[in-house]
């Protein structure tokens, strides 16, 4: 009997040491048809890290499909997000008005972005579902085409959602434009048995909701997200949608549901923003990324240069505007971890950061192979890997491949896709061979080598921009 206990208590252990230590509250699909505040609405959403967002759809609305997906590309590259997934709906007779307004709004650089080569919503959906087994909220920003049509035709779609949280104008009104892209399918999900939650406008302080006071905090934030949303709504003008919300009002509903007065019957909630300052409060949490604590010790990592030694606190605010608080953590606490200030493990921090932002996810979020071998000092490499990502030898995530020649590269994988990383070959020769030119004049033992070694660190943590110095690959 004791022997069986063990050997369960093993057994438990193993499937224990494949899951994680927490896990973001919400995993989402959004469909979009391309209106202003969706882009405000998407951004909201890629902030807050108590969010997982796993797949775009478009679906003609605001926009026609091909112009919607043009701009959630767009987007998203911007970010540096290019692999989540955007899928199109080209489904219903829906004559879009491509409002002249959302036609012309800036999401990003939409060069080189084909919508003809784009994968259709179901195809992507399906992928999703199947490599990611937490139940999901589907988010309708337009239509209810896509979330319809997914009922219909996807066998598992309807086990793996847990609501739909439509922006509408009601439960009761058949005039607005998302009910009315694709009547068929409003009414159709209004019936089925899975909960959805339709959330209104912002209607309060007469609709003013990005008033210049928000928007001021809004540019206090250093954030990508924040940016985009403060110069986005800056570039908008006089139109209305500068200054109302309606689609971002998802977002905050997804968080903080006590912000809004709920009417529910059935399967169908109706609800409406009814707290002007919490709303806006709770915007700025999202942008800044606080939704969930981020540590596990400590409750703020330190931003005061004071804080470091002194050649490196004179470059710290500089640092954390140009790459923000996160990479910058990482390459503290993994500097500690290595015992010393080396440019591998700070180019393996920078790559762990540009993984998760490829895939835009949290930490312990997926597997690394690393190509960096076991010998310094390229192997250096893989602290900062773990430390950036998570993925730790602790956590089973991170196998380091020992029977090849060693370079600074690793594979990530996320949800069954697989991008391979590797430092530029113009950094990594230059950075080499330095470090040759140290040893060789100096060695190893000597307190020099190991100043220079710190020196030329700094220098390429500040310089080295992460979007700029690797080569990425897509395996799978």
């Amino acid at each position: 009997m004791k022997r069986l206990l063990i050997i369960s208590a093993f057994i438990f252990l193993s499937v224990a040491g494949s899951s994680h230590p927490w896990k973001p509250s919400h995993y989402i699909i959004a469909d979009t048809d391309g209106g202003i505040d969706d882009m405000r609405t998407l951004a909201m959403l890629l902030a807050s890290p108590d969010v997982r967002l796993l797949a775009v759809t478009v679906s003609p609305g605001a926009l026609p499909a091909d112009k919607a997906y043009v701009k959630v590309k767009s987007l998203l590259n911007s970010f540096h997000h290019e692999g989540i997934p955007v899928g199109i709906n080209r489904l219903g007779s829906f004559r879009s008005p491509g409002f002249q307004a959302a036609l012309a709004a800036v999401w990003g650089s939409e060069k080189g972005i084909d919508a003809s080569s784009a994968p259709d919503f179901t195809d992507v959906i399906k992928e999703m579902i199947a490599a990611e087994k937490t139940r999901i909220s589907f988010i309708c920003l337009g239509s209810m085409s896509t979330a319809y049509n997914s009922l219909r035709s996807i066998p598992d779609f309807s086990a793996q959602v847990k609501d739909f949280i439509w922006s509408a104008d009601g439960a009761d009104d058949k005039a607005g434009f998302n009910y009315n892209i694709d009547v068929k399918s409003s009414i159709s999900m209004l019936k089925q048995e899975i909960p959805v939650k339709i959330v209104r406008k912002y209607t309060l302080d007469d609709a003013l909701f990005w008033d210049n006071e928000l928007l001021d905090s809004v540019r206090g934030i250093n954030t990508r997200y924040a940016r985009a949303i403060s110069s986005f709504t800056a570039s908008a003008g006089s139109h209305r949608f500068a200054v109302e919300a309606t689609d971002e009002m998802t977002a905050l509903f997804l968080h903080y549901p006590e912000l809004f007065l709920c009417r529910t019957l059935g399967n169908v909630s109706d609800c409406t923003p009814s707290d002007p300052a919490g709303l806006r409060e709770n915007t700025l949490r999202i942008l800044n990324g606080v939704t969930v604590p981020r540590n596990q010790v400590i409750k703020e990592f330190p931003a005061d240069p004071g804080f470091y030694f002194d050649d490196l606190s004179e470059s710290v605010t500089l640092i954390i505007e140009k790459y923000g608080i996160d990479e910058f953590s990482s390459c503290v606490i993994s500097n500690e971890l290595h015992r010393h200030l080396g440019v591998f493990t700070v180019i393996g921090v920078k790559m762990g950061i540009r993984a998760r932002e490829y895939f835009a996810t949290g930490v312990d979020e997926f597997t690394v192979r690393s190509l960096a071998g076991s010998t310094p000092p390229i192997s250096c490499f893989n602290d900062g890997i773990q430390v950036s990502t998570g993925a730790t030898p602790g956590h089973g995530l991170l196998t380091v491949v020992n029977n090849q020649p060693a370079k600074p590269s690793a594979e990530f994988t996320y949800l069954n896709r697989t991008i391979r990383l590797t430092l530029k070959p113009e950094y990594a020769e230059k950075i080499i061979s330095e470090l040759k030119e140290f040893n060789f004049v100096y060695g190893l033992d000597s307190n020099t080598y190991w100043e220079l070694v710190r020196k030329n660190s700094i220098k390429y943590w500040l310089s080295m921009d992460r979007n700029e110095i690797f080569d990425i690959v897509v395996v799978r």
